[in-house]
């Protein structure tokens, strides 16, 4: 096998605290023809719908959260302008968050996040436990 590891986009955050998009790997293993990732512990899980034209202000995750899109376009907005657009069969894990001793700010902290297009955006959150954006 090639690539023995699956790469997740994540919302985590910079040395200032403000949200950014990295990528992290997680390594596969082969299982008899099932590639799959070493176990990783959530908490629970929601079934979101949301109507097109959706908007979230300025935000964070708080609790890391992976995101699996099944229909429709979620956009994520960052401070310096950069979107990505998540469509069906995308995913990815929002975990930005601050320090108990910095308050959130409105003006320099979180990310945005949009339903775009016509479609009704429908995703699975699962909150992960443990998880660590380093």
């Amino acid at each position: 096998m090639k690539n023995m590891e699956f790469e997740i986009p994540v919302i985590t955050v910079n040395e200032e605290y403000m949200s950014i998009i990295n990528h992290r790997l997680f390594t596969k293993e082969e299982r008899n023809g099932l590639i799959i990732s070493p176990r990783i512990d959530a908490m629970n899980f929601r079934i979101r719908e949301s109507i097109p034209g959706y908007q979230a202000d300025w935000h964070m995750a708080g609790d890391p959260t992976f995101i699996a899109i099944q229909q429709g376009v979620l956009r994520i907005i960052l401070r310096d302008g950069q979107y990505f657009d998540f469509g069906a069969g995308s995913c990815f894990i929002a975990a930005d968050s601050l320090p108990e001793n910095i308050s959130f700010d409105a003006q320099k902290h979180g990310h945005k996040a949009s339903v775009i297009g016509n479609e009704v955006l429908k995703a699975i959150h699962i909150k992960l436990h443990g998880f660590s954006a380093k």
